[in-house]
């Protein structure tokens, strides 16, 4: 298993690729010369195609926060529960 890459790395090798493809490689060897598969060409190109390197981080934040968001959500429900089924008596 390699390394992850981060956002910056993905969205340069993109644009490689698209380099390439406009000059006339197919996607299997343009995909090879940036060291990847073409799933994980794929799968980049639907998540960060289009996007700018600094578009990119600020969607990691975004995805970062709504992460901790949701964690006190469900610990604010969880504590609601629990304290509803002291107040029933179901102790």
């Amino acid at each position: 298993m390699g390394k992850r890459a981060k956002p910056e790395e993905i969205i340069a090798k993109l644009r490689e690729v698209e380099v390439r493809l406009s000059q006339g490689e197919t996607i299997g060897h343009a995909v090879r010369a940036i060291g990847v598969s073409e799933q994980s060409y794929y799968r980049w190109r639907k998540e960060y195609g289009g996007l700018q390197i600094g578009q990119a981080k600020r969607m990691k934040d975004i995805e970062k926060e709504n992460a901790r968001l949701r964690r006190a959500v469900s610990d604010l429900t969880l504590d609601n529960q629990i304290l509803q089924e002291v107040v029933r008596g179901k102790f």
